[in-house]
């Protein structure tokens, strides 16, 4: 077979292909260049500076495999590739000791002004006096997020004395002991940190989550690393605090805007440091991810099960013609309920009601725990390493069957129970392939989940659809569907808006306000 890899990866990677299969490099390749080559390969592999379009899928008859060499996957058209039935890997933990030891590199950077330090001597000064330094022993660090990455950069930086608080919702407190660290809230974090690292996947939750109201609470003389992803800090806000004197120090390794714009007020300011999202790049690293990704892809030439394939797990062809329909309507329902929990997840139960009770639904409970994992952690779960994540954040999982069938011929409910409560998510197909979620909790509703969804719990009394259309009308946000849900109980609706484009916090916020509404959440269905 034929292997295509597209950019430079370290040898002993290139090593293991070349044994089995015959291996052609290239440094770089424009989309029209794969376009006119792919055809004649079986296997693809790539960094992050080849995209890998829906155009080069289509053009890719030959194609059973795509492998990334890292982590992100953003840049591969991964559901044309799941039609096409071609493979999708990556290789995610090949890089993560390295982004570990970085992280701690930035902090100690940051605690002894190293950089500003060599730039001095360099142009000719010896100012020991003004480089004075703070040691991290005794300090507070703060870790936000608790995946791969956050738990390394925790253990270690016990090692160096320092007290480690840690916000992450999603993770058990018994968890948490093991590492012997101390759960927060994000609150108390922003008030009792020294220093605050980051290690959150950027996604619709978490975007802008470090803006000027959470600078503002920050204990003042706070140092902020973010060696993970871009989005996570409003890079404005940011500046506004280290112009208050909020944030004493900043080193950053991801930036919105790649690469940095020089008249980045960033890059003039003499307490941060900048470095070219380099935090994973070791000579172990890319020789770890390239092994990884070539034995990914050697596994799937040789229809073998793929350790880190992100889109087709193992399952018999019968099986998957059943319950192909209904992949995209679970891990939409996982989204659904995650956003809707508030506390630590316990546990997820996976109802199957009606004939979908006969077949194996394992990989369904898959697309379920993928759904809702996916949305809170750093590193990308697929429905191979969905189950020992859960298991590892002290998450159960039950799948429960029977034939009863209740209401639809066929109805799969799932349910997550918190430390504070739980919340419970049904759908079903209405035909053979259209996905509709039909209750929330006890709400009866009918949502395509397509697009953007703010969900609105409310008191049940004239005028509150009128007030939130207002609102949203005079923000200039398109409404595409509007329902209102109801409970046999008195009192309370739920009120399910469909919008065009995402909406701010600060929108969010004024909805809230209005008397009678119980919360907003926002929900993005888009899995691409």
């Amino acid at each position: 077979m034929k292997i295509l890899v597209s950019n430079k990866i370290a040898e002993p990677g290139i090593n293991l292909l070349r044994a089995e299969h015959e291996v052609d490099t290239f440094c770089t390749l424009t989309e029209n260049e794969l376009i006119k080559i792919i055809p004649q390969y079986d296997a693809l592999v790539v960094r992050g500076d080849t995209r890998v379009s829906g155009a080069v899928i289509e053009a890719a008859d030959n194609l059973k495999v795509i492998g990334r060499a890292g982590l992100e996957v953003e840049h591969i058209d991964i559901r044309a590739a799941t039609k096409k039935g071609i493979i999708v890997l990556n290789a995610p933990q090949g890089n993560s000791t390295s982004s570990i030891e970085y992280t701690l590199g930035m902090i100690l950077a940051l605690s002894r002004k190293i950089p500003q330090a060599y730039n001095s001597v360099k142009s000719g000064s010896w100012e020991r006096q003004k480089f004075i330094g703070t040691e991290v022993r005794e300090k507070t660090l703060g870790i936000l997020g608790l995946g791969r990455v956050g738990t390394g950069v925790a253990r270690r930086a016990k090692v160096f004395e320092m007290k480690v608080l840690a916000y992450d919702p999603f993770i058990s407190e018994d968890k948490a002991r093991e590492i012997g660290i101390e759960l927060v809230d994000f609150e108390v974090i922003l008030k009792k940190a020294d220093y605050i690292t980051l290690h959150l996947p950027a996604t619709v939750d978490t975007r802008d989550l470090l803006d000027k109201k959470a600078f503002s609470k920050m204990k003042k003389g706070v140092k902020i690393i973010n060696c993970a992803r871009a989005g996570i800090i409003d890079e404005e806000a940011l500046i506004w605090a280290l112009e208050e004197g909020i944030v004493s120090a900043a080193a950053l390794d991801s930036f919105k805007t790649e690469p940095l714009d020089q008249t980045n007020p960033l890059i003039s300011m003499d307490n941060v440091i900048c470095t070219p999202r380099i935090a994973s790049r070791t000579l172990e690293a890319e020789n770890e991810v390239s092994i990884e990704v070539a034995k990914g892809v050697l596994a799937a030439l040789r229809s073998e099960p793929v350790a880190h394939s992100l889109n087709i797990p193992p399952v018999a062809k019968d099986v998957m013609k059943t319950i192909k329909p209904y992949l995209n309507l679970m891990e939409k329902m996982g989204v659904l309920a995650v956003h809707l929990i508030e506390g630590r997840i316990k546990n997820i139960e996976v109802r199957y009601n009606g004939q979908i009770s006969t077949v194996d639904t394992k990989m369904l409970t898959l697309a379920v725990i993928k759904g809702v994992l996916n949305p809170i952690l750093q590193e990308a779960i697929n429905f191979v390493n969905a189950p020992e994540v859960a298991k590892a954040r002290g998450i159960t999982v039950k799948e429960v069957k029977s034939k009863e069938a209740k209401n639809f011929i066929d109805l799969i409910t799932v349910t997550v129970k918190t430390d504070k409560g739980e919340h419970r998510v049904a759908g079903t197909l209405f035909g053979k392939q259209e996905g509709r979620i039909v209750e929330i909790d006890n709400f009866r509703v009918d949502i395509e989940p397509v697009g953007w969804l703010l969900i609105i719990p409310h008191e049940d009394y004239p005028g509150m659809v009128g007030k939130v259309g207002t609102m949203l009308g005079e923000n200039r946000i398109n409404i595409t569907s509007m329902q209102v849900g109801r409970t046999e109980a008195v009192g309370t609706n739920i009120m399910i808006v469909g919008v065009e484009n995402e909406i701010t916090s600060e929108i969010l916020n004024n909805l809230k306000q209005i008397a009678g509404i119980q919360n907003v959440q926002k929900v993005n269905f888009d899995l691409e």
